[in-house]
């Protein structure tokens, strides 16, 4: 089946788009699809010719978009081939962007949700030209192997302990401290309240780097205004690293009887506080990852269900 992959250009990224888009995509090919990758930058409503030239150059069977944007483009760009469209939260989630998103759905062949709020919230239901399936992870290297790598002429075991401050605990907070729909003041109030604590920021780093991060810090923080079904929640739950949130996005669906994760139904910093030491004091590694494996929310597993969404459009 050939699958033309479309996504939101993003200069920050190795790959030139999200990370969990070029994943999904790559375990896509690993499934046997031929698939291509196709970036939307700069004005996006002058990219439809562009894009529907790259559709009549590749003949894709589905054309399979990301962002609820990005899916409209691709559906101006073409009627003749049917667009599966995924929603990740923003498009969703935000009351000025909605309306495209929801003019996307109504005009895709099928439409994919990463969590449940989100679905309620478009107004759809599950089954009528709907699905709900979360973004999947690439499972983490173990700690034992991944440390022998090398970083700038370090192992990675070395570069860790550059990074984290020495005789502290280590918080690594989900996200970019630039970044205010993370909500970085919130996240650096909390940690304030506490003694001896550093709060890492989650930016800039490679995927090794990253995981080793969950691995050696004692706790992920996120304090989010909004989000879908955060990519970084089932990483960190994939390291068997100790969580706290705020109740946003999926977090309290996606580590329910995850061991050491609490989700605050406040935004007060003192409550965050109050979770981030009980979670600091787990000092041990959760069972997130075989929660991930039953969820079936491996990159692999994943692609297998949305292959099953392209046969299906195409019968």
């Amino acid at each position: 089946m050939r699958i033309l992959e479309v996504s939101r250009y993003k200069k920050e990224y190795a790959n030139h788009t999200l990370p969990f888009v070029t994943e999904q995509y790559e375990a896509l090919k690993n499934a046997g699809c031929k698939a291509e990758l196709f970036l939307l930058q700069g004005n996006y409503w002058k990219q439809w010719k562009a894009l529907r030239r790259k559709i009549r150059e590749f003949r894709p069977d589905v054309i399979h978009a990301h962002y609820g944007l990005t899916c409209l483009v691709a559906n101006i760009a073409t009627r003749r081939v049917p667009v599966v469209s995924t929603y990740h939260g923003s498009d969703i989630n935000l009351p000025k962007v909605r309306p495209l998103s929801k003019t996307a759905m109504w005009l895709s062949a099928w439409n994919i949700f990463v969590s449940k709020k989100n679905m309620a919230l478009a107004g759809v239901v599950e089954g009528k030209k709907a699905s709900l399936v979360p973004c999947g992870v690439n499972l983490p290297q173990p700690w034992s192997e991944l440390k022998k790598q090398k970083v700038e002429q370090l192992t990675l075991n070395q570069w860790i302990e550059g990074v984290l401050e020495q005789n502290k605990k280590h918080v690594l907070f989900a996200g970019a401290f630039d970044n205010a729909v993370k909500d970085p003041e919130l996240a650096k109030e909390s940690v304030a309240l506490l003694d001896n604590v550093q709060l890492i920021e989650l930016k800039g780093y490679s995927r090794d780097q990253v995981n080793a991060l969950m691995y050696s810090c004692n706790a992920l923080l996120m304090t989010s205004k909004t989000e879908g079904s955060p990519q970084v929640i089932k990483e960190a739950m994939a390291c068997g690293c100790p969580i706290v949130s705020v109740d946003v996005g999926d977090v309290a669906e996606r580590t329910e009887g995850v061991s050491g994760c609490f989700v605050v139904k406040s935004r007060e910093p003192r409550d965050i506080a109050e979770a981030l030491k009980k979670a600091i004091a787990f000092e041990g590694k959760t069972n997130g990852h075989e929660h991930i494996l039953a969820a079936g929310l491996t990159n692999e597993l994943v692609a297998k269900r949305i292959i099953e969404i392209y046969k299906q459009i195409k019968r």
